[in-house]
């Protein structure tokens, strides 16, 4: 399938299946983390599994990333690091940074997520019992926790008791941690019994006259059949690498910025979802970010637009404060710290510093930045940070220092300079099973999505935290796979 296009896949239907069909119960359809897990799932629950993968090995997209996963609730790295945590009080948090909260969803998430925890680990890994301290994107090392959203940022801080919740697999560094995962997820699934064809597309679903999917088509280079199905579980990534799909929802994630996905998130599995009716969600909310720390200590400063004027908590979690730019007038924004904070050596090469400047009034002259603006906003925060309170956009106090000592750094946030990057979010619209819905709320008979296929708690950048999709995509795929297996189950009559 082409990597652009908006085109919905054409609709087959049950005559095209013929006389003898291969048959499996469940399908799944891309072997990713969400996939991966559904097909587990469906296989320990008794279903024969069929895993259709476009690639020539197992990973997608989830093999891309550090290995964050969002977990709380109480679990053993939890514990083991002295933090406390209650399904409650994640309940409480996810549910204020929500776009839209789903409230099932997100209870079951975090009821669930202990276990989930421990079902993650049972694949044959532990997360390491240790906490990073630091404000940072990713743990550099193999500690187990730390924090990767916006839980100690206001207002949050004030709707639920702040727990780190980012638990990262024990690999070193910012990429493929989750390959670990995923490698053990191959091997469980090979002992599960379950059928993997790489390099092998979905095509086409397969309805029958009720609307009910029940099959699919496949192609393997040259090579095309079907498969008769009781369940489809489509997870077959985003559409970041859809440039048609982008420009019709996200043109944000256009020209100016780093696209996150492997070659095959052109929203396919989007696209067969939809052929049949499903309904879509966030569509238009993408994760879009350029983090300027570490080092935390630039979180001191100030960001301003184009009016020298503040319009976000600097401590917030980067896609956060990147989505506040992405709204500001021609997206732009800048950083200004002063010599005792700014750590010039060791800043982050995804924003670049423009320059430093000795003086307020050259600065503003430089960036083209109306006079006097950023000398008064400079003037506010000061006195704000040498009382120790951010009466405007309520900073923590562990982050408020004056920014009075020549001279100053300049930091270019703005889209097109620092260097952007993103996915989408957004995907069919799914019940807390999985179950795909249509527009009017009913359920899509047979068909089930996860991943980055369907829109669960991650709904945009704002509300964001690392390792939610990791989290969401494999404890809503090992759902999926089992109301998938179940259903099979139960219609078959066993």
């Amino acid at each position: 399938m082409s990597s652009s296009g908006t085109a919905l896949p054409d609709v087959l239907g049950s005559a095209a299946l013929g006389a003898d069909p291969e048959r499996y119960d469940v399908v799944v359809v891309g072997f990713g983390i969400a996939g991966g897990c559904a097909a587990l799932e469906a296989a320990r629950a008794g279903a024969r599994v069929l895993v259709l993968e476009r690639a020539a090995v197992h990973g997608g997209t989830s093999s891309m990333s550090g290995g964050h996963f969002y977990l709380g609730g109480g679990t053993a790295v939890q514990q083991a690091t002295g933090w406390e945590d209650s399904p409650e009080e994640m309940y409480k948090y996810l549910v204020a940074v929500s776009k839209e909260p789903e409230h099932d969803k997100i209870r079951a998430y975090c009821d669930g997520s202990v276990e989930h925890f421990d079902w993650l680990e049972s694949l044959g890994f532990e997360f390491e019992r240790s906490f990073y301290p630091e404000k940072a994107v990713i743990q550099p090392g193999t500690q187990g926790l730390m924090f990767t959203g916006n839980e100690k940022v206001w207002p949050f801080k004030e709707q639920a008791v702040p727990a780190p919740r980012g638990h990262k697999v024990p690999v070193p560094g910012d990429t493929e941690g989750t390959r670990l995962v995923l490698d053990l997820l191959r091997d469980r699934l090979e002992e599960a019994g379950v059928e993997v064809r790489y390099e092998t597309a979905a095509t086409h679903l397969v309805t029958d006259d009720a609307g009910a999917v029940v099959g699919l088509a496949w192609r393997r280079y040259e090579e095309t059949g079907v498969v008769a199905a009781g369940g489809v579980v489509l997870a077959a990534g985003g559409f970041v690498m859809n440039k048609d799909m982008v420009a019709e929802y996200t043109p944000a994630l256009g020209s100016k910025l780093f696209t996150l996905g492997s070659t095959y998130d052109d929203g396919l599995g989007i696209r067969l979802g939809r052929s049949v009716g499903a309904d879509l969600k966030h569509m238009t909310e993408p994760f879009i970010t350029a983090p300027f720390y570490p080092p935390s200590i630039l979180m001191t400063g100030v960001i301003v637009n184009e009016d020298g004027q503040r319009f976000v908590a600097e401590d917030s979690y980067h896609s956060r404060t990147s989505q506040f730019v992405m709204e500001q007038r021609d997206s732009a924004a800048y950083l200004i710290v002063d010599s005792e904070h700014g750590e010039l050596a060791s800043y982050s090469m995804l924003v670049p510093m423009i320059d430093a400047y000795d003086t307020i009034d050259e600065l503003e002259t430089a960036l083209g930045l109306p006079a006097g603006s950023v000398a008064a906003t400079l003037e506010r925060y000061n006195k704000m940070a040498a009382a120790g309170e951010d009466l405007d956009l309520h900073k923590g106090a562990e982050w408020l220092a004056p920014q009075d000592t020549g001279p100053w750094a300049a930091f270019d946030l703005r889209l097109g300079h620092a260097m952007y990057a993103g996915f989408t979010l957004g995907g069919i619209r799914v019940t807390v099973d999985g179950e795909a819905q249509r527009p009017d709320g009913s359920v899509i008979p047979g068909l089930y999505a996860a991943g980055a296929c369907a829109s669960n708690i991650a709904q945009d950048g704002k509300g964001y935290c690392s390792g939610t999709q990791l989290g969401e995509g494999s404890f809503f795929g090992r759902r999926a796979g089992r109301a998938a297996a179940a259903t099979r189950v139960s219609s078959a009559g066993r």
